[in-house]
């Protein structure tokens, strides 16, 4: 019989991770605490809450318990808590390189503008990385329930920072609301900045998501696409160009994508030759971290070591991280399985 070997012990990138959906939920409960904050019992009772957001109402709840959430992180030093708590839960469940998902300007209000909430969090990302040792950047996303024109702000102040650690320009919140198009230029400004463009598409709507994803943002990730796997054709486009897929598939059964985790298309997309990067979305209301995909790919997928492995090389692979962490964490994955 073989050995079933650690996944945390697998080195990994984790390229889908949001900010505020980051934070430990014993850390919500003492800064609720803090700034007086009476939680809903949602976010109190310490199991991930009921929620499915494929109906209008559904979604409405989970962004109402988010934004519950982000209300208690009011002050500079709450950004760095934040950020170096999901520091150490990456590295102990393996990852190498962390890409953490912000939209600064739900944080501004409270931070003293755009941008000295811009900087506080990359100052953070900064320390946070020098203190553990953890590759770590961040991609600013928009929000597609708001007008393009704040996109594009974004954007431009997404590409001044750029030389402060942001590698990539995201588009998230509800697919159903909004075209990809009206975001066109947004994400024009961020690619000629040198930005990887990295849209959330698929989840919520079907795979025609994924291909406005493709066509009118030009993606070289896509955020979730997992409803590709309905259509053989986007599946041979996905390979054929190599997108990589931010797969989460914690977070699909919690919003109700799909019932069960056995549902997840994880093995349609692998075997399709999508390349995947496992991600766990946002811990703090599905309740599992990144090593929890990996076990979910091993339990009801029957993905073999080797295959984790290339699971975890096509991670490594989709990340915008230097050539010298690429060749050190695909080294460290030849010996995991070589072990």
């Amino acid at each position: 019989m073989e050995r079933v070997r650690d996944v945390r012990l697998l080195p990994k990138t984790h390229l889908h991770l949001h900010f505020t959906g980051s934070m430990r939920h014993t850390t919500l409960i003492e800064l609720a605490d803090k700034y007086g904050v009476h939680l809903p019992e949602a976010l109190t009772s310490g199991e991930p809450p009921k929620l499915r957001a494929t109906d209008e109402r559904g979604w409405f709840r989970f962004q109402r318990l988010y934004d519950m959430a982000r209300s208690c992180l009011r002050e500079p030093e709450d950004i760095q808590r934040l950020v170096m708590e999901a520091a150490q839960e990456d590295l102990a469940d393996g990852s190498g390189w962390l890409e953490i998902q912000v939209d600064p300007t739900s944080y501004a209000p409270r931070l003293g503008g755009l941008i000295s909430a811009l900087e506080i969090i990359l100052d953070a990302v900064d320390t946070a990385s020098r203190e553990t040792g953890l590759g770590m950047r961040v991609l600013v996303a928009a929000n597609r329930m708001k007008h393009p024109l704040d996109a594009r702000t974004l954007a431009r102040l997404a590409v001044r920072y750029a030389d402060r650690g942001i590698v990539g320009f995201g588009l998230s919140n509800d697919e159903r609301r909004g075209m990809a198009r009206d975001f066109d230029r947004a994400f024009a400004i961020a690619r000629e900045g040198g930005l990887l463009a990295a849209p959330h598409g698929g989840e919520l709507t079907g795979p025609s998501s994924v291909r406005d994803c493709l066509d009118d943002l030009h993606a070289s990730r896509i955020g979730h696409g997992v409803r590709a796997a309905e259509d053989p054709r986007l599946l041979k486009r996905l390979a054929d160009k190599g997108v990589t897929c931010e797969v989460c598939p914690s977070s699909n059964v919690a919003l109700g994508v799909y019932e069960k985790p056995e549902d997840v298309p994880l093995r349609k997309l692998f075997e399709a030759g999508v390349p995947m990067a496992l991600g766990a979305d946002d811990p703090l209301l599905f309740g599992s971290r990144l090593a929890a995909q990996y076990e979910l790919a091993r339990e009801y997928h029957a993905f073999t070591d080797a295959e984790l492995a290339e699971l975890a090389r096509q991670s490594v692979r989709g990340a915008a991280a230097p050539d010298e962490v690429r060749r050190k964490l695909l080294a460290g994955i030849d010996d995991w399985i070589a072990d």
